[in-house]
């Protein structure tokens, strides 16, 4: 039992040394201060967007109102059938910047989102294709600020995390908790090393220079992946495009889910897909987590001696860092006192995404069914 609770505080230690210090060597997108480019280069940003009337009509003014120069907007309906297209109609309408694309049928092999996602920048005419979600609220500079970085740094790729804003507390303990297994299992600050294979994207924000991005074959490469942001940060990274990671927090924010069983079955037909399907990768990955974030709690319980001070010391660094990672997250600091709360809701998403997807056969996504055997096939 010492033994046990010996390597599960050097895990700590050594994620002590590191996250809080690579945290703080990713830039944040709200003060990213690049001088401007001589000249600015036009940005196509292209959303995908099914039954999203609810969260279109606040989001998309925001894109509207950036403040960059070269712009335009591409909005695709995927086969909606809540009024989504005829908001973006109206949009549109009222601004020549915003084109749209009505989808009325979905191709056989692909995932409707990664579908719409690649018919969008096919017909982008901007030097930089930005990947956006339709429920992402922008500050007016947030688009300045990173081309003008992106240009300076000669990037193929720029990722970005908004602010996961929330309703309750609760969700905002699980929301923190996923942003610090986010970081761990990304470590978003060696996405600029060449020579590390680390990699990543974020559907909410991704900027790809479109020429990069047309030579690899654009979303045809992710055409079946639910993670496809991941991938394209994936597939960008190791054929050598230059790449890097952003803080969002004050220039994006999402309210991503309304409450805990919003998250659970938003994140469900994720989580199987980061593991590519290997069967034993979640229950390995939830025992993990259990042994990480709720055993040394637990132990402070059933534990005396040597091996309650050894976990005593854990659970003192788990939540320093949980604490932490609320300066990246934008929640109350307190958030980070429930990490293992959050963890365990994570665990569960992990071994109920893999249930999920064995028990169907797939995963449903917006009301359209993928089988599990054509996903498998799609590996990047």
């Amino acid at each position: 039992m010492t033994l046990l609770a010996a390597i599960i505080l050097a895990v700590w230690v050594a994620a002590a040394l590191v996250v809080p210090a690579g945290n703080r060597r990713v830039p944040r997108l709200a003060t990213l201060d690049a001088p401007p480019p001589p000249r600015w280069p036009r940005v196509s940003l292209v959303i995908a967007a099914r039954n999203e009337a609810a969260t279109l009509g606040a989001a998309v003014p925001t894109m509207l109102a950036l403040d960059y120069p070269e712009l335009e907007l591409i909005a695709v309906d995927d086969r909606s059938d809540d009024g989504t297209g005829a908001l973006l109609d109206r949009l549109a309408a009222a601004d020549p910047r915003l084109r749209v694309v009505h989808v009325r049928d979905l191709p056989a092999g692909w995932i409707g989102k990664n579908h719409a996602l690649h018919l969008g920048a096919a017909q982008a005419t901007g030097e930089f294709v930005l990947f956006t979600d339709a429920d992402i609220h922008f500050a007016p500079d947030a688009l300045r600020r990173a081309v003008a970085f992106a240009v300076a740094g000669r990037l193929d790729l720029l990722a970005a995390v908004p602010q996961l804003s929330n309703r309750g507390h609760r969700l905002g303990i699980c929301v923190n908790a996923f942003s610090f297994a986010f970081t761990l299992g990304i470590l978003p600050w060696r996405i600029r090393n060449p020579r590390s294979r680390v990699h990543g994207s974020v559907g909410a924000f991704g900027l790809v220079r479109t020429d990069t991005y047309r030579r690899f074959g654009g979303h045809e490469a992710l055409r079946l992946r639910p993670d496809d942001d991941i991938k394209l940060g994936k597939l960008f990274k190791l054929r050598g495009a230059r790449c890097d990671f952003l803080h969002g927090a004050g220039a994006l924010s999402v309210e991503w889910y309304s409450d805990i069983r919003g998250m659970v079955h938003g994140l469900t037909k994720n989580a199987y897909a980061a593991a590519d399907y290997r069967p034993w990768a979640p229950p390995a990955g939830a025992t993990l987590l259990f042994a990480l974030y709720v055993w040394p709690v637990l132990a402070l319980f059933f534990t005396s001696g040597p091996a309650w001070g050894l976990h005593a010391a854990s659970v003192a660094l788990m939540l320093a860092l949980g604490v932490d990672q609320t300066r990246f997250t934008g929640g109350p600091r307190w958030h980070g006192l429930f990490l293992p709360f959050g963890m365990a809701v994570f665990s569960f998403i992990l071994l109920r995404s893999q249930w999920v997807a064995h028990r169907t056969g797939g995963i449903t996504w917006r009301g359209t069914h993928y089988p599990l055997r054509e996903l498998k096939k799609n590996v990047v």
